[in-house]
């Protein structure tokens, strides 16, 4: 904003008599107006220049703001009740009351064109070497000047006049390139509890998309705002928002952390050199910080290239395994180190497409793999069209379309009631998923598994449709999930033996499944006499026999030329005390059911939970009823954040509503229309995940090893999860995930692990153009800022206050070019 002073003169207390000396003085301070004017002029033009270069700018708000970050896990619930909000200044700023108690907060928002956000940074370097000379302070005349005039600062056209009783204001402020940058800023002088009001008027208008420049806001917060900017900041944002209407003009509720990217912004006042001198300290620890935390990235070079998965293309340790006949080779095996490396896009990648067009089609090239169209093409799984491939939704039980199929299900047992009784499921082999994809128009969320293997990229594919899906394997270990979670197993064809071993494969899905739940078996064995098949059924019969598993149907599909068999998990131990072999076992009452991470298949049953207050014992609420509803088992015992489990477990469901449809949702600049795929890295209960219920997402909730296991919760409210180590890559293929969100996840992590290591390995997750979101303490939010800068990540919001902060950062298509050969991923 361009600045000029005009110094006026004042009469002394004697008069000269001589008129000759009067004028003398006079033309001296018009000589001085004019030298000051005409150095000062060329600001004018700022608004041109500081759209080109980086500026700093502070501004005076309520302290009633500061409590937006007031959310500590022990105290949801007062939190999701604040209701304090006030406007952003818009055109013009009103006046406002500072005190001594402030907090700083800092909004940041990039442009779209990579040259400018790199013109800006290297500008924004020179304004921080420069800071302390920005604006020089004020004798104590000056100051009772200003007091006196109570802030009245006349702006107009990028100008503002200041008074000065009669001594030196220095403004330097001009940069190497010649252009003039200011750092205003507004400090009171008066004594504890007191507070003076300055204010300064001026107009400049920022587009989001259009801006060349990246604005860094520093906020501050005070505790009374008087009346006149009450009454400015109403008017403000009403003008503003006539203006712009993409702006966000008031600052979220109470009960949130963030702060809306506004694209309208004003300066304050002038500040005291003890602020300023204050200030550079924090920018030069904060410099120093950086250093420290920056990073020189390399490409991972590996034989999977872009589709490199660090724990399932360790090849050092696969080539050396004794044996690979229960599919060990399928498992998980990640290296000693967990790589630091960027995994490299593949040729003509773009932006994935919308859902719900991308269930049906997505660019080849970002998943330019063909085999699975010429193996699978015939049963209508994917086929090459132009630049596409497309997915007609079908598959190898399924070849007529899977809605059809989805129908013959709930047909031949009305009771499975699909979005109602049955919505969490597990489809074992999925293929591309097409099963999972159309199951949302019944209202199921679906966890769709495959491993890595000879059916290329079948997960990738999925992932990309925008249908969730994970690399795993019926293999030598348990499942990533507790037990009893899941409404309904599927599997269609799936190439499972779960006949051999003593049945233990089928044993492990029996351990996931519902007492009460059904397992849905479409394979050849049901419905063809061919001797291998016969067999086969023969073995099943036995076995769910012994399992006390009631076959409820076989049906035959006539379309499709298929049949099903659906078998239902007993409710109670009845039928396992009336064995008269116990095989296949019961499980040792030490063995945990809900133990499952790189914990080995035990061939033997657990007993049915029949106590009423033990998880199991009884079936959920139907949908979407269990969404809200405390697990009827949560009773008496403490909950994660310190409160009764069930009073917890509302509040933070509450707090969660307000955070994401009051910020998540308008704060952040997330378009949520591209948004599909979803990953919560810290869950908690799921609140998260709960409040996006009514967007066109899905959530991957994510309870970490070293978490209070709450995932049984989250499959209870009809949502869907997974247990994960962070010190080791996620079953995913790289860029699957639109955004991620992390709650005090990465200050705990990097207590185990390097903190670069999981920023590698939210990078290979994550889209380009994916957001990250992230809350967690200032010092790792500081850290977390360094290393989205040295990813050349577009910094759209940070946040801190009392120790808490918030981060938002997007990804983008930026690849190092120096490549950091991997040997353990090297065939």
């Amino acid at each position: 904003m361009g600045k000029y002073s005009r110094v006026d003169g004042r009469k002394s207390s004697s008069y000269c008599p001589v008129a000759t000396i009067i004028v003398f003085v006079a033309f001296c301070l018009v000589g001085v107006w004019m030298f000051t004017y005409s150095s000062v002029v060329p600001v004018q033009n700022s608004e041109v220049s500081s759209q080109e270069t980086r500026n700093e700018l502070k501004l005076t708000v309520p302290k009633s703001v500061s409590k937006q970050f007031d959310d500590t896990s022990g105290d949801l619930a007062e939190d999701a009740t604040r209701e304090d909000r006030i406007g952003m200044p818009g055109k013009e700023s009103g006046d406002t009351d500072e005190d001594n108690s402030t907090e700083n907060l800092v909004v940041e928002s990039n442009n779209e064109s990579e040259e400018s956000k790199n013109s800006a940074e290297e500008n924004q370097e020179e304004n921080h070497a420069n800071e302390s000379s920005d604006v020089k302070s004020e004798s104590e005349n000056e100051q009772k000047a200003v007091d006196e005039d109570h802030g009245n600062v006349n702006g107009n056209d990028g100008e503002t006049n200041s008074r000065d009783g009669g001594s030196n204001l220095e403004t330097e402020a001009e940069d190497e390139g010649g252009e003039m940058n200011k750092n205003l800023q507004a400090e009171s002088e008066k004594s504890l509890g007191e507070n003076q009001s300055e204010s300064a008027e001026g107009e400049k208008n920022y587009e989001e998309e259009a801006s060349a420049n990246k604005i860094k806001h520093v906020v501050k917060n005070d505790k009374n705002q008087d009346e006149h900017s009450e009454q400015s900041s109403l008017k403000n944002g009403v003008e503003s928002e006539e203006n712009n209407q993409a702006s966000n003009e008031v600052l979220p509720a109470g009960a949130q952390s963030e702060i809306s990217t506004e694209s309208t912004i004003q300066n304050g006042a002038w500040s005291t050199q003890a602020e300023e001198s204050q200030n550079e300290k924090k920018s030069q620890q904060s410099s120093i910080s950086s250093e420290e935390n920056s990073h020189h990235w390399k490409f991972c070079k590996s034989t999977a290239g872009p589709d490199y998965i660090p724990c399932l293309d360790n090849w050092q340790v696969i080539r050396k395994l004794p044996s690979t006949k229960h599919y060990e080779h399928r498992e998980r095996h990640c290296p000693d180190e967990a790589p630091t490396c960027l995994v490299p896009l593949p040729g003509g990648y773009k932006r994935s497409i919308k859902w719900p067009k991308s269930r049906d089609k997505i660019w080849y090239y970002n998943v330019p793999h063909t085999k699975l169209a010429e193996v699978k093409g015939h049963q209508n799984w994917v086929k090459i069209t132009g630049e596409y491939l497309t997915f007609p939704g079908g598959g190898t039980q399924f070849k007529n379309g899977a809605l059809h199929y989805i129908d013959f299900i709930q047909n031949s047992v009305p009771e499975i009631a699909w979005g109602k009784r049955s919505r969490v499921i597990l489809d074992v082999g999925c293929g591309v998923a097409s099963f999972g994809g159309y199951l949302f128009q019944r209202d199921v969320l679906t966890m769709s598994f495959a491993p890595k293997d000879e059916h290329e990229a079948q997960v990738q594919f999925a992932l990309e449709r925008g249908i969730p899906a994970i690399l795993s394997v019926m293999g030598t270990q348990r499942l990533p999930f507790p037990s009893s979670v899941f409404d309904l197993v599927h599997c269609a064809r799936c190439r499972v033996p779960w006949h051999v071993e003593g049945g233990k494969l089928l044993l492990e899905l029996n351990r996931v499944l519902r007492p009460g739940g059904y397992f849905v078996w479409s394979a050849t064995p049901v419905y063809q006499k061919l001797p291998e098949d016969v067999g086969i059924w023969k073995e099943m019969s036995r076995l769910t026999k012994s399992m006390c598993w009631d076959l409820v149907v076989i049906k035959k599909d006539r379309l499709n030329g298929v049949g099903a068999a659906i078998y239902q998990k007993p409710t109670s131990n009845d039928c396992y005390n009336k064995r008269s072999r116990n095989i296949p076992p019961l499980c040792e009452e030490s063995d945990d059911p809900n133990a499952a991470w790189n914990v080995p298949f035990q061939a033997c049953m657990h007993k049915v939970p029949v106590d009423s207050t033990e998880r199991g014992s009884l079936w959920p609420a139907q949908w979407p009823e269990r969404l809200e509803q405390p697990p009827y088992w949560l009773n008496s015992q403490v909950g994660v954040y310190g409160k009764a489990a069930k009073d917890d477990f509302t509040a933070d469901y509450n707090h969660w509503k307000t955070v994401v449809s009051q910020s998540y949702l308008n704060g952040m600049g997330i378009d949520w229309s591209s948004v599909r795929n979803v990953m919560d890295m810290k869950a908690g209960y799921g609140g998260f995940a709960a409040a996006l219920k009514d967007l066109k997402v899905w959530v991957m909730n994510v309870v970490p090893i070293d978490s209070p296991d709450t995932l049984p919760v989250i499959y209870e409210r009809g949502l869907f999860g997974i247990y994960h180590d962070w010190c080791q890559s996620f079953n995913t293929y790289p860029r699957t995930y639109d955004v991620l969100h992390a709650d005090h996840l990465f200050s705990s992590i990097k207590k185990r692990c390097k903190l670069v290591a999981v920023i590698a390995e939210v990078d290979r997750i994550l889209r380009p153009e994916g957001n990250l979101i992230v809350r967690d303490n200032a010092d790792t939010i500081s850290e977390l800022e360094s290393l989205a800068k040295s990813l050349q990540w577009e910094i759209r919001m940070v946040y801190s206050k009392d120790n808490e902060g918030l981060l938002c950062v997007r990804k983008k298509f930026w690849r190092p070019t120096e490549e950091e050969p991997i040997k353990s991923a090297i065939i």
